[in-house]
This record gives C-alpha cells, sequence and structure tokens, in this order.
C-alpha cells in the first residue's frame, strides 16, 4: 500500500472485483491457483490486526507493483480492514480513487464456480 500517493486511481478493465469480469479472462498470467493465494490479502473485518499483504493490480509487472483499486476500496468498505483505513488517512489522493460499476462485496465471490460460456 502506498501511503503518501495512490499510484492507481481507476480500476483497470479486467478487475476481478468487477460484477463484470470473468477472471478467467484476466491477461498476464492469471491462474485459479495464483488468484485462490490472494485469499492471504483479506483482512478478517472489523480486525486491528494487520493482514500484511497486498493485492496488487495485475496489469503492473512484478517490480513495479500498484494496489489494485477494485481491492482496495473493497477492504476500506464492506470489507472493513481497519489497519489499511488507517495507513490511508496520510494518503494524499484517496479520494480520487474510482470504481468502474458494481463490485463484489466479499473475495470469494471474485471467483465464479463454474466458467462462463459464451453467448451464442
Amino acid at each position: 500500500m502506498s501511503i503518501g500517493v495512490q499510484r492507481r486511481i481507476r480500476q483497470c478493465d479486467k478487475c476481478p472485483w468487477k460484477v463484470s469480469t470473468d477472471p478467467h479472462d484476466i491477461p498476464h498470467g492469471y491462474t485459479e491457483t495464483l488468484h485462490h493465494a490472494l485469499a492471504r490479502t483479506i483482512a478478517e473485518p472489523g480486525s486491528l490486526h494487520d493482514a500484511g499483504h497486498v493485492m496488487a493490480c495485475h496489469e503492473h509487472p512484478p517490480g513495479d507493483e500498484a494496489d489494485c483499486v477494485g481491492w482496495l476500496m473493497n477492504q476500506l468498505g464492506p470489507g472493513n480492514n481497519i489497519p489499511l483505513r488507517l495507513k490511508v488517512r496520510s494518503c494524499e489522493n484517496i479520494d480520487a480513487v474510482t470504481l468502474d460499476g458494481p463490485q463484489h462485496e466479499r473475495f470469494v465471490d471474485t471467483l465464479p464456480k463454474t466458467r462462463k460460456e459464451p453467448a451464442d
């Protein structure tokens, strides 16, 4: 988490937190195994314990990571990540961060149980 300035302020097109995204269509090496590993970035709602992990945006390569906007806003909102809320108090541009459309409220919902079939 960037404390002074949030690098990404707009949610990317294929963010898994968007209800409209099928995570199987996420580019840049998406796998279900990697997706499941992201569960470690989710704080227990209302807990004062810091999960210690941040979900990075898949559009940024390793070494140039940026926070996933969908994850960030989920953890600040419905996820009730209190340690993260305290960290962003010093973030200069947190008010500029915007979401794009309806969002999943829980991490478990970001990975559909079955792959969507293309429409005929």
